[in-house]
């Protein structure tokens, strides 16, 4: 459900919504109407011209980073579309691709397109820009692909958008690195961890460390037990850290953009400009139009 709406919520900024009202405006023809339906036009525009201009602008303002020094938090990451096990086949047309999105339209008795079913993919896909590779979660991602596949069978159409294994990737999300030098676990942690598995084998604990052999552990032996604890949680922590770091892309916790797209950067800022200058025109011409409606057309 959230994808769904994170996804209609990015078309309406380039639906042509406002034409629709205009039609209606027509249609209606009354005074009335037409105030209605350019407030409508005004007010979707607005919202849009808003919802463009800051794309547009996490776009501009996020620096690229790269992947094997990038710091904790928002980034932008530029690099190829790689899979991260085997790839996967689009619903459909069945041909291999990291991600899809597909619709299904069937046409009804008065030749219109409705639409019967949507969807898309959420295995993960990784991002690889020479330094490092960075596993992505395309879940909650606005998506923009220039892949995209159309074909009707008897009186469906079935519509894929696809990125594809060696896209030029960009991403603009929420980076995390999880385990090797950013495991969280410390020292402290684990000797704990170790004196309480060894006590869950009370037989073995006694063996190791009851010298005098009286059935308890004194305070001597107690040390020393507590010492070689301290011993195995070394080694395990030395093993932890030497662990590879394994790098993760997914959506920002605080709802900030997150984007995905195998258009370069530079595209999707003018396409998101120029949405934004179309947005503000149709903003202004519905002002305008409202104004010559109250002045000219009867109440």
């Amino acid at each position: 459900m959230l994808n769904s709406l994170r996804r209609q919520y990015a078309q309406l900024i380039t639906s042509g919504g406002q034409l629709i009202l205009l039609f209606a405006g027509f249609h209606l023809g009354s005074r009335d109407g037409w105030l209605w339906t350019l407030g409508g036009i005004a007010f979707i525009s607005v919202f849009a011209w808003y919802s463009s201009l800051h794309r547009y602008r996490m776009i501009c303002g996020t620096p690229t980073s790269r992947i094997a020094s990038a710091a904790q938090g928002y980034v932008e990451l530029v690099g190829r579309a790689q899979p991260h096990d085997d790839p996967i086949l689009g619903k459909y047309s069945l041909l291999p691709c990291l991600w899809y999105r597909y619709k299904v339209e069937r046409k009804n008795s008065k030749n219109e397109w409705r639409t019967e079913s949507t969807g898309q993919s959420d295995a993960p896909f990784c991002i690889d820009d020479g330094s490092g590779i960075c596993v992505i979660d395309p879940q909650g991602a606005e998506i923009i692909t220039q892949h995209k596949d159309t074909w009707q069978v008897a009186d469906h159409r079935y519509t894929e958008w696809k990125l594809i294994r060696q896209d030029n990737l960009y991403a603009l999300g929420e980076f995390r690195t999880i385990g090797g030098s950013n495991n969280p676990v410390t020292r402290n942690e684990l000797v704990k961890q170790v004196i309480a598995e060894w006590k869950t084998d009370n037989t073995d604990l006694m063996k190791r460390f009851d010298l005098d052999g009286n059935g308890h552990l004194d305070i001597d032996e107690w040390m020393l037990a507590r010492q070689a604890a301290k011993r195995e949680a070394d080694k395990r922590l030395t093993a932890m850290r030497n662990e590879p770091d394994t790098h993760f892309l997914r959506l920002p916790q605080d709802n900030r953009l997150y984007l995905l797209s195998n258009l370069s950067p530079a595209r999707l800022a003018r396409r998101y400009a120029g949405w934004a200058w179309t947005h503000l025109t149709f903003f202004f011409g519905a002002l305008a139009g409202a104004a010559w409606v109250l002045n000219s057309l009867p109440g």
